[in-house]
């Protein structure tokens, strides 16, 4: 996703605020449907100049800056013809007024004559993503369900057996992964909107946001630079060179202040060769200047499918050259500042994203030095990213909390739910409140839980809605079918599924919190959950790549006594997803999806 920020005094856009903000003069406006989007485009192209004249290059800085920011406004509003709520969107903030008469001459009014106008675009979900999550879908239905003769999971879905509930966090690409998802899950056919507004269900509180955490993970960038920047010898807060996860920093390459210069360099030179793409577009604009605007994206290809823009030399998806150019300069303006001499680790997971999204869209531009920019990126992102959310455990343990709270409590009442409902139909003789005895530890650990719930409930009114959809959920069990009339061989075989869609951050979230649960000063102690191998082999996991996910299965062994703690086990598996290296030889399957 992208973001365009710039300090607007240009009456036609002051009058356009106040057009759609109701004439208040110290309201925001926020512009999402067609018809608003669309006199913005109006009103920025009598603003902007068709082609950067000769003159421009004598003017002041900051006015030249301001065309240009003007210009990108203008070609993301152009970008293929219509628009799409999901993904642009505009606000207009008042920052400066006067004090006129009033229209009817009794007194002095206020009128904005500067306002911020902040414009947001991207984050679209791209074909070989689509096909990816559609991938993953069909793989969870034929592996992670165990099958027999006529039980598999269609089977179960199409007879009732299958309660499932997807949810997904607000942004676009997340709903959309969800849609793709279920569509190869449950083997459905036609357009993914359909599938996303039946199936796929909205927990901004649950599966968005970081703001509860973002103390913390300033702290911890603030360290981890100080680290980098130093080339401070890792310090281990565990006393033993055994357990390397242990290490403040761990996962930095040695060498990272010596990489941060050779980056900047390399990012400055691919710049400057898509502002040779981009000057390049800008003239084929001005030799199409008789056709209508959609014409001009429709000669540039920008309504074409992305083979054909491929093979036009354009950039993938709806992307300009302009636009690529815009998501480079500001990469290149933010990692190194030149005045200051002060490097900005935070920017470098965007210039790995970057370049692993040129490499794998736009390979066929042949950028010279991306490849090598990858290689310097991946080394200081993959030590980075992981360090972000906690330079330790024990940070780790704390900043993963907070933010996977909700989702970690969520997933903790599905368990229940599922092992309530199980001993239910095993025994009918067993009411709800029988079905709750669990072992001593697991009674304590859960009225820990509850507690921390409460406090939640008690904080916020987000966290309310939050445990009203909790409590929806315990109530989940009383509304099943009967499954004796069903006219089914196995009418007790049932599967209850919830696939939760997020963002990378709730993963390194929810996965620390799995990790370094037994670090918590309540627990005494105890052992881990996960055993000191896969603990070894999650610490050399680098990426987590497009689809990463954990996946907790509740087995029920019905040859042991409905007492016995045996009766139950989880099996938990993690997967890094995608996982798709740019630079890897490239076999039938891979280039096949590169090119999708």
């Amino acid at each position: 996703k992208q973001k365009v920020k710039l300090k607007v005094t240009e009456e036609k856009l002051l009058n356009l605020m106040l057009k759609y903000n109701g004439g208040k003069p110290r309201a925001e406006t926020k512009l999402k449907s067609a018809v608003q989007l669309q006199d913005l485009l109006d009103a920025t192209r009598q603003l902007v100049p068709p082609t950067r004249s000769g003159q421009e290059s004598d003017s002041d800085a900051e006015d030249l800056e301001h065309i240009e920011k003007l210009r990108q406004v203008k070609a993301v509003l152009e970008e293929g013809g219509h628009f799409s709520g999901i993904y642009r969107k505009v606000q207009l903030k008042p920052l400066k007024w006067i004090k006129v008469p009033e229209h009817n001459g009794d007194g002095e009014e206020d009128r904005p004559i500067e306002a911020l106008m902040i414009l947001k675009y991207g984050g679209v979900l791209t074909h070989a993503g689509r096909k990816q999550a559609e991938e993953l879908g069909r793989f969870f239905r034929n592996n992670i369900y165990p099958a027999g003769e006529g039980t598999g999971l269609l089977r179960l879905h199409s007879t009732y057996r299958h309660d499932l509930k997807i949810y997904s966090s607000d942004e676009g690409r997340v709903q959309m992964s969800a849609a793709a998802f279920a569509k190869g899950l449950l083997d459905l056919e036609g357009q993914l909107t359909p599938i996303l507004v039946s199936l796929v269900s909205k927990d901004s509180s649950m599966l968005d946001g970081l703001e509860d955490a973002s103390i913390e993970m300033d702290e911890a960038k603030a360290r981890l630079h100080e680290i980098i920047i130093s080339n401070a010898k890792a310090k281990n807060t565990n006393g033993s060179v055994e357990f390397p996860w242990m290490v403040d920093g761990a996962g930095l390459p040695p060498n990272a202040s010596e990489l941060l210069p050779k980056m900047a360099t390399l990012t400055k030179q691919v710049t400057a060769q898509v502002k040779l793409l981009a000057e390049g577009e800008d003239e084929k604009l001005a030799l199409t200047s008789s056709f209508s605007r959609y014409d001009q994206a429709k000669a540039l290809g920008k309504t074409t499918i992305d083979a054909a823009r491929i093979a036009a030399g354009l950039p993938c998806g709806s992307e300009s050259f302009l636009l690529m150019f815009a998501r480079w300069k500001k990469l290149e303006r933010d990692l190194y500042n030149e005045r200051k001499d002060r490097f900005d680790i935070t920017q470098i997971p965007d210039v790995y994203d970057s370049c692993k999204y040129d490499l794998v869209h736009n390979a066929h531009l042949n950028l010279k030095g991306l490849e090598e920019l990858y290689k310097v990126a991946q080394l200081l992102a993959d030590g980075v990213i992981p360090n972000e959310y906690g330079i330790n455990p024990k940070q780790k343990l704390k900043i993963g909390s907070k933010i996977a709270r909700r989702l970690m409590g969520k997933v903790l009442i599905d368990l229940r739910n599922t092992r309530e409902e199980a001993i239910c139909v095993a025994d009918p003789k067993f009411t709800e409140d029988e079905a709750l005895f669990l072992p001593t530890k697991e009674v304590e650990h859960q009225q820990k839980i509850q507690v921390r719930n409460e406090d939640g409930r008690r904080s916020s009114t987000t966290s309310e809605k939050s445990m009203d959809q909790e409590d929806e959920d315990d109530r989940e069990t009383k509304y099943r079918l009967d499954p004796k009339y069903a006219n089914v061989k196995t009418p007790d075989r049932h599967v209850r599924t919830r696939l939760y869609f997020t963002s990378e951050s709730h993963i390194h979230s929810l996965m620390n919190v799995l990790r370094y649960c037994n670090l918590d000063e309540s627990l005494h102690g105890e052992d881990s959950l996960v055993c000191q191998s896969t603990l070894d082999r999650l610490h050399r996991t680098r990426e987590l790549d497009y689809m990463s996910n954990i996946v907790l299965r509740m087995f029920e062994n019905t040859e042991v006594p409905l007492e016995d703690e045996k009766r139950f086990r989880i099996e938990m598996t993690f997967s890094r997803g995608a996982d798709l290296s740019p630079l890897e030889d490239k076999t039938s399957e891979t280039s096949s999806l590169l090119q999708e």
